[in-house]
Order: structure tokens, then C-alpha cells, then sequence
């Protein structure tokens, strides 16, 4: 795990006390709230409905059980006892009064985290595959090269007033679990001809008003001019970039509007003057770098197989657990374990600080001192010894963390919504809660299988609703909340947007409607293998919408 350098730390304390006297200035009426907003802003600051809320970095989905422990102390002393963990892989703070916000930001200092870059036009935390450096099928460890990405991109002169949010995703396995291709930037691990890893990289992506999959730029980029190449990227972006309409101003709507060959063009011709020069990543830094994450010195296991079907017998719920939140890991007689942070009728992300402090603990005795924030909003372990996996589990059930529903139907996105964000039309917690006691049932569960619901509040799809399986979006509509459902998303390397497929629903209709698109699949799917997604691909929009609707 990277620690800070000299120049990190005094970055960071400049930065904090920097802040400090901004507060203090707009505390005592000396800066009006149009005045401090740009500043607040560019330290992860912002104000929702009801209070400030502080968006803290967890650069790359990677914390240690120190880190976690000052989260903990946080939510206790200065919010009202709970974290929010977002889809980028960052936690939210939603009712920190204004003049502790000097203190929060000394104390995340003190255990190198801060707020910084969590929020402006600028580039944002850069998010990972939380399995990164421990899953079977990967090529190669991306988070040393997202670590370079996040020095490279830390208050970058030239991309510090962008058009826009700028959003970057890495993940150094086949099978995309870090949604790459919905980023202004997406990078995934490739191998040449000549057998050398390098990155795919792809521009143009992204959620929000207008959802676009991102286009290949190209198909591979050597560790030592990844930076150039990005480089070369954002100056096209940050030159031609629409600043007349925020709703234009992504790099998305660039490469739309001028076509990916004009962009391509215009990066490689950016790159030609750029490449082989101060941005070139010597072999000896990335080396460096790497060393910072190489893998734990594991100890040799006994137990290298899990019997789960026979774990199921013994104790169902522990079962079930391993059967949906155990992920293969490449060390013989470990695995990576998600800890579900969507009980039954609860706001999905959220963790109180006794719940931070448990995985804190299990993460320092059972997981090499490490733990990782999802894109999907839970918790992982991502070293654990199979021989202590009942001993995890047993202290998840204390904890109330123990649900065994990970990728299943009850293993909801949620934004926090019209409960929290100034800018959301409905809510989108409470909806969430009625549909995770709807499937609430372990058996209804296994049988519906692998189904992602994703939920926005607002068309800015902070919920990727676009990218659910089934999603659904809250709007306004004569001053009350419908929801829209959509269908046939998908945030893997099969990446697609989902399809609005008729009128919206009341609140109270969201979950039986849900219900309804279930039943429908299960009695058309070819048998109990086929999920959703594929049942959908296979029979087309139209069947659903007339099981949902009653006409085609």
C-alpha cells in the first residue's frame, strides 16, 4: 500500500491549513457562501439540503485498518455515527458541521487521506477492480499505475479548471469490474504480440443526461508513455472542450460531436510532440511504485478448497455466504471476501462507525492489514485464509454485516437522493429499502440469481442506473416523484445502456413492479443458468414490456 512521501504530506498539510483560514473567514461573514463555494469545493466540501457534506479520497478503493479506524472516529465525533461509501470508491460524511472541518481534514492528514480533488472540474479519484492485486484472472496489479495516475493528476496545472468532471477507471483483469468503459478514460490491461502488458485505452464514456459507452482510442500504450498518451488526451479535451453548456462539456459530447478519428487525430498528434519526454515513466519508478503494493507475504495454507455445498447443510445462511460473497483469489488457500453493506431495509453504502471499526479489526488480523471500497458500494477483504473465513463470518454476524447477498437482486447501487442531494428530483433510499424486503428472502434470492438494480434519484445517474440490469430513475413530475424503469444495462466488458421501456411508476408501485419483470424472466429463462441480462438479450424489450405493462 503506497505511503505518503515528504512531499505528499506537506502537500497535504498546506492544503489543510490553507482551507482552515477559508473557513474561518467565511465563519465570520468575511466570505459569502458565493464566495467560499468555488473554494469548499476544491476541498471536497459541498452543501446539500440539509448541511455541509465532506467527500473524503480513498484513492484506488484502498485502505488500511488504521485508515479505517480514523473513518470510524470521524463518523463518531463529528457526524452522526454512520459513513456513506460511494461508487467511486470514496465515503461521504453528510452532517459534519462547518468549523470542524479544519479539525476532520487535520485528522485524516494525520493517517495520509484527505478530501482533496473529491469534487470540481477536475480529475477525479481514479477508481480500481476492488479484487485488484488478488484476483485469479488478472494480468497485472493496476493500482501502481493508478497511484502514478493520482501524483500525475494531484492539482496538474494545466487540468486543475477543466470544462468539466473528469473521471478515470483501471482495471487490470479480462473481465471489467471497475465499469472502464462509462469513464471519460478507461484503462485495461493488454498483452502484445511480443508478450509485453501494456493498456487498452478508451475515451469517451460516461452516465449522467446523456449515457455514451466509451470508444477504443487505442488498443495498446506501454507503461512508459501512458502519461504522455493521457496527457495528450486531456489537452485536446481541456482546448476544445464545450464551456458554453455545462450539459456539453464532457469529453463524451466531444468525441460524439467530432467523431472519434478527428479526436484520435488530434491526441496522436499531441502525443508525437509530447512522447519520449518528461512525461516518460522511467522502468526504475514504476518499479518503485510497484514495490509499494507487492503482494503479502503469505503464508503457506492446509485448507485450500471450500466445501459450500456441504457448509450449506451444516449452517445455510453461512452457506450462502460463501456461495455469493467469497471471490477467487490467486494464492492457493486464500479468497477475497465482500462484505455486504445492504442489509434488509437498509440505505445500501452505509456503515456506522462500530461497523468501520469491526472490519478494521478483521482486516488487520485476517487480510494483511488491508481492505478495498467497491464501485457497487460494499467492503472487501481481499486476503483472507480460507481456514479463517468462519471466524470472519462469526464476527460479520455480530456485526450485522453478514449478509450473504452479493451480486444478487438485494445487492442494490443507491445515490443518496431527494433525502440528501440538493440536485436529485426524488428519493432513491427508500425505494431501495422497500425492494431489498420485497427479495428479501434467501431462497427467492438464489433462485432469481445474478440481477443488478441500480438507483438514481436525478438523471446525473450518480446510482449508474443506466448501467442496471433492471435500473430505475427517480424524477419530478408536477411536483411529485415517478419512476422510470430501465432495462438491459450493463457495466462489464459486454458494456450497453439500458432502454426506458414505458410510462414511469408511484413510489409504491416501484417494487411490484420489479416483482412483476422477475416473474417474467423466470418463467422464460432456458433454465436456471440463464440471468437476467442474458434472458433479455436473448428475448428482446418487447415480451417485458408486456409483462410489465399489459401491451407490447
Amino acid at each position: 500500500m503506497y505511503r505518503y512521501d515528504e512531499f505528499d504530506a506537506a502537500f497535504v498539510a498546506g492544503r489543510t491549513a490553507q482551507f482552515a483560514d477559508q473557513v474561518k473567514r467565511r465563519l465570520s461573514g468575511e466570505l459569502s457562501e458565493d464566495q467560499f463555494r468555488p473554494l469548499r469545493l476544491m476541498n471536497g466540501l459541498y452543501l446539500q439540503l440539509h448541511a455541509y457534506m465532506l467527500r473524503v479520497a480513498v484513492p484506488y478503493g484502498t485502505l488500511s485498518s488504521r485508515q479505517m479506524r480514523k473513518l470510524a472516529h470521524i463518523a463518531r465525533v463529528y457526524d452522526r455515527g454512520y459513513g456513506h461509501f460511494t461508487t467511486r470508491q470514496n465515503i461521504q460524511y453528510n452532517w459534519p458541521k462547518l468549523k470542524d472541518i479544519p479539525v476532520i481534514l487535520e485528522e485524516l492528514a494525520s493517517v495520509e487521506m484527505h478530501a482533496i480533488q473529491t469534487s470540481g472540474n477536475c480529475i477525479r479519484n481514479v477508481t480500481t477492480d476492488q479484487f485488484a492485486g488478488a484476483a485469479g484472472d488478472e494480468i497485472i496489479d493496476p493500482r501502481p499505475v493508478a497511484e502514478i495516475l493520482r501524483q500525475w493528476s494531484s492539482l496538474h496545472p494545466e487540468f486543475s479548471y477543466l470544462p468539466r468532471k473528469f473521471k478515470i477507471a483501471i482495471t487490470g483483469a479480462p473481465h471489467d469490474r471497475a465499469a472502464i468503459r462509462f469513464h471519460d478514460i478507461g484503462l485495461q490491461a493488454a498483452v502484445n504480440a511480443s508478450g509485453e502488458i501494456g493498456w487498452e485505452v478508451w475515451v469517451g464514456g460516461g452516465l449522467g443526461r446523456t449515457p455514451m459507452i466509451a470508444k477504443l482510442i487505442n488498443s495498446f500504450v506501454p507503461n512508459e508513455h501512458l502519461l504522455a498518451y493521457l496527457e495528450s488526451i486531456m489537452r485536446v479535451y481541456n482546448r476544445y472542450g464545450r464551456r458554453d453548456n455545462k450539459y456539453k462539456a464532457r469529453i463524451k459530447i466531444l468525441v460524439h460531436e467530432e467523431g472519434l478519428e478527428t479526436i484520435k487525430g488530434q491526441v496522436e498528434a499531441e502525443f508525437a510532440e509530447v512522447r519520449g519526454g518528461v512525461l516518460t515513466l522511467p522502468e526504475a519508478e514504476v518499479d518503485r511504485i510497484s514495490a509499494y503494493f507487492a503482494a503479502p507475504d503469505f503464508t503457506p495454507q492446509d485448507v485450500t478448497k471450500l466445501d459450500v455445498a456441504y457448509e450449506s447443510i451444516i449452517d445455510p445462511a453461512y452457506g450462502r455466504w460463501l456461495d455469493n460473497n467469497i471471490h477467487a483469489h490467486r494464492q492457493p488457500g486464500y479468497a477475497s471476501v465482500t462484505i455486504s453493506l445492504k442489509p434488509v431495509g437498509g440505505a445500501p453504502g452505509d456503515a456506522t462507525d462500530t461497523q468501520m471499526e469491526v472490519v478494521a479489526d478483521l482486516a488487520e488480523k485476517f487480510s494483511y492489514d488491508e481492505l478495498r471500497v467497491t464501485h457497487e458500494q460494499n467492503l472487501v477483504l481481499p486476503h483472507v485464509a480460507l481456514k479463517d473465513l468462519r471466524t470472519v463470518y462469526d464476527a460479520l454476524v455480530e456485526a450485522g454485516l453478514a449478509e450473504g447477498n452479493t451480486n444478487t437482486i438485494a445487492d442494490m447501487i443507491c445515490c443518496p437522493g431527494l433525502d440528501f442531494c440538493a440536485l436529485a428530483n426524488a428519493r432513491s433510499i427508500p425505494i431501495a429499502q422497500e425492494i431489498s424486503r420485497k427479495f428479501a428472502e434467501p431462497a427467492r434470492q438464489k433462485e432469481i440469481g445474478e440481477l443488478k438494480i441500480k438507483i438514481s434519484g436525478c438523471i446525473n445517474a450518480c446510482g449508474h442506473h443506466h448501467v442496471g440490469h433492471i435500473g430505475i430513475l427517480g424524477v419530478e413530475k408536477k411536483g411529485g416523484e415517478l419512476y422510470q424503469i430501465t432495462l438491459g444495462g450493463d457495466a462489464t466488458e459486454h458494456a450497453s445502456v439500458g432502454k426506458i421501456i414505458g410510462p414511469g411508476f408511484e413510489a409504491e408501485q416501484v417494487p411490484g413492479a420489479i416483482e412483476k419483470l422477475v416473474d417474467f424472466y423466470i418463467a422464460q429463462r432456458e433454465d436456471a443458468d440463464e440471468t437476467f441480462i442474458e434472458a433479455y438479450r436473448r428475448l428482446g424489450e418487447a415480451p417485458f414490456k408486456e409483462a410489465l405493462y399489459g401491451t407490447a
